[in-house]
C-alpha cells in the first residue's frame, strides 16, 4: 500500500497506522476519519512507497497513484493544481514512525510558477502572494537543488515535476546528518524509514485575523495541567518552530482571538483524552477558521513526565492506572528527576529569558554546533549559544550542558529538543546580541570559552560557575516513589529492595512488560 488518503482510516487497523503512515500521517488520518476535526485534505505517502525508493531509486511506481490522489485533494478544495486561475498548493512534510521534530525535510506552498502565481495573486494580493513565492523558492532551493540529490539546476516550472523533486528530498533527508544524529540519541532504528504527507496548504500568514501557532495541551516543563505555546498572527508554521520570530504566548491568543482560542481549546482538550497522553498541536487559522495540522505526543522534561502520568492515573477521565503510570516514565527520566537543582538566590543575574527546559547547567560559551563537539572530545563542558537553534544544530545540543537562544519561544526547536533530551535552556534572551567572536548579555561582553551558568527553570543566566542547591521534589515525584516502592514490595525481593529507585523502576518494567 503506498497513498492513504486522510479519510480512509478504515482501510487500516489502527495498531499498523503509526509504522506505515509514520507518526504525523497516523494522527491527519485519526483527526480527519475518526473524529471529523479540521483538517486541511492531504494523503500520506506510505513508509513501504519509502522501502521501494530506496530499492528502485525512482518514483515512477508512484505516477498513477500520485495524479488520482492529488485529484482527490482538488475535489475537496475546489482548486486545481497547476491552474493559472485558482490553484492548489500543498506541503509536503515527513512523517517517521517515532516523532523527530524538524530533523527532516519541508516544503510549503509547493505548486508555484509564473502562471499559478498570477493566479494566487488574483484571489489574495500581491504582498501575501510574495511571500508565499519566496518561501517556497528558498525551501526549493535549499532542500531540493542544494542538497545535490538531483540534478536539477533551477525550480521547474512544472508543478508535477515540482512535486516529485520534493518527495524525492523528504525520502532522501531520513538520511542526512541531523536525522542520523538525532536517531542514534534517540535508539530509533534505521529500519523505519519515512512516511510523507502531502497536504492542501491553509494560510496563516494571509492577514491580520490569521496565524499560526503551536499548543502543548499540558505544561511540557513543569507537567501542569495549562494550555502551553506559542502563536504568531499573520505567519506560517515554520516561523514558530524554527525560533526565528518572537512569539505570542498561546494565553495572549485569548485575547487577539478569543473565539479561536475556545474553539482550540475544546480541540486540545478531545485530543488529549483521545490520545490518554499529552498533546503537542500545531494549528493555524486561515481568515477566522481553525485548522489543525498535527498532533502528536509532546516531548517533555523528567519532571513533567512524572507529573503528568501520575495526575492522568489520578484522573477518572483518563483509563490508565498507576501500572501504566509506571510505565510512562523511564529509569533515566526519574534519574534525572531525581538530581534536579537550583541557583542558589545570591547568585549574579546577567539576563533572562524564557525557562524551555529546566535544570541547572555550568559550561564554556561557544557559539556554533561544529565547536561544540569540538570542545566537548576535549572533554570541556559547554554552552551553546545560538541566535536560534536550527535541526543542522543537533549534533552540537546533543553534546552541550545547555543551550541559550536570543529569539524563539517555548514551541521552538531548540525547546521542543532540549525538553525531549533534559538539557536545561533558556530560549528568547532579548538582551542577548552577536558580534563576530563574541556576544553580549545586555552590557556585557563575553568570549569563546568564557563560563556562564544558565537555570532553565527561572529563564535566568548568571555569570560565572554559580553556587547551586538541590531543589526540593515536587508532590507529584513523591506519589510516584510511593507507588514505585508498592510495586516493589508486592515482589518480596530484599535485593530489588535496596536498588536505586531508577533500578527498582527498570525491574518492575521488565515485568510488566512480560505480561
Amino acid at each position: 500500500m503506498y497513498i492513504v488518503h486522510f479519510t480512509d482510516a478504515e482501510q487500516i487497523p489502527a495498531e499498523d497506522r503509526r509504522m506505515l503512515l509514520g507518526g504525523k500521517g497516523a494522527s491527519l488520518v485519526e483527526m480527519s476519519s475518526d473524529l471529523g476535526l479540521a483538517v486541511p485534505p492531504g494523503f500520506v505517502i506510505t513508509t513501504e512507497a519509502f522501502k521501494r525508493f530506496q530499492k528502485d531509486k525512482s518514483l515512477s511506481f508512484l505516477d498513477k497513484e500520485l495524479v488520482h490522489a492529488m485529484a482527490v485533494i482538488e475535489s475537496s478544495t475546489g482548486r486545481s493544481f497547476g491552474s493559472p486561475d485558482n490553484p492548489l498548493l500543498v506541503s509536503v512534510r515527513s512523517g517517521a514512525p517515532v516523532s523527530m521534530p524538524g530533523m527532516m525535510d519541508t516544503i510549503l506552498n509547493l505548486g508555484l510558477n509564473d502562471q499559478t502565481t498570477s493566479g494566487l495573486e488574483a484571489r489574495s494580493n500581491f504582498n501575501f502572494t510574495a511571500e508565499c513565492t519566496s518561501r517556497f523558492e528558498s525551501m526549493f532551493n535549499e532542500i531540493v537543488i542544494q542538497k545535490n540529490n538531483t540534478d536539477t539546476t533551477h525550480i521547474p516550472s512544472d508543478v508535477w515535476e515540482q512535486l516529485h523533486l520534493a518527495i524525492e528530498a523528504v525520502f532522501h533527508s531520513w538520511n542526512s546528518p541531523r536525522a542520523i544524529t538525532y536517531r542514534e540519541v534517540e535508539k530509533i532504528p534505521e529500519h523505519y524509514g519515512t512516511a510523507v504527507t502531502v497536504q492542501a496548504m491553509v494560510f496563516g500568514n494571509i492577514g491580520t485575523n490569521s496565524g499560526t501557532g503551536v499548543l502543548f495541551t499540558r505544561n511540557p516543563s513543569t507537567g501542569a495541567d495549562e494550555l502551553f505555546g506559542d502563536f504568531l498572527p499573520n505567519a506560517q508554521g515554520e516561523d514558530v518552530v524554527s525560533g526565528s520570530h518572537q512569539t505570542f504566548g498561546i494565553e495572549e491568543m485569548k485575547e487577539i482571538a478569543p473565539d479561536i482560542f475556545q474553539e482550540l481549546s475544546d480541540v486540545a482538550k478531545s485530543l488529549e483524552v483521545t490520545t490518554t497522553d499529552m498533546c503537542d498541536i500545531e494549528f493555524t487559522v486561515e481568515e477566522g477558521r481553525l485548522w489543525i495540522l498535527q498532533n502528536r505526543v509532546g516531548k517533555r522534561t523528567p519532571t513533567a513526565a512524572i507529573r503528568i502520568a501520575v495526575e492522568m492515573a489520578e484522573d477518572l477521565s483518563f483509563p490508565i492506572n498507576q501500572e501504566e503510570a509506571l510505565n510512562r516514565v523511564t529509569p533515566d527520566q526519574l534519574e534525572s528527576a531525581l538530581e534536579t537543582n537550583q541557583v542558589s538566590s545570591s547568585s549574579e543575574i546577567l539576563a533572562k529569558g524564557l525557562g524551555a527546559s529546566p535544570g541547572v547547567a555550568t559550561g564554556s560559551l561557544v557559539f556554533s554546533a561544529d565547536a561544540a563537539v569540538e570542545e566537548s572530545d576535549k572533554g570541556t563542558h559547554v554552552l551553546l549559544v545560538r541566535p536560534e537553534t536550527s535541526p543542522a544544530d543537533v549534533h552540537g545540543m546533543a553534546v552541550s550542558q545547555g543551550i541559550i537562544t536570543a529569539t524563539g519561544g517555548l514551541a521552538s526547536h531548540a525547546a521542543v529538543v532540549a525538553r525531549g533530551w533534559g538539557i536545561p535552556a533558556v530560549v528568547g534572551v532579548a538582551e542577548l546580541t552577536f558580534d563576530g567572536d563574541s556576544v553580549s548579555f545586555g552590557d556585557r561582553i563575553f568570549s569563546v570559552g568564557e563560563v556562564v551558568t544558565l537555570d532553565g527553570t527561572t529563564g535566568e543566566i548568571f555569570y560565572g560557575n554559580t553556587e547551586v542547591q538541590t531543589s526540593k521534589l515536587n508532590p507529584e515525584v513523591d506519589v510516584f516513589l510511593t507507588w514505585l516502592e508498592a510495586a516493589v514490595e508486592k515482589l518480596q525481593s530484599g535485593t530489588v529492595k535496596d536498588a536505586l529507585p531508577e533500578e527498582k523502576l527498570r525491574v518492575i518494567q521488565n515485568i510488566y512488560n512480560l505480561k
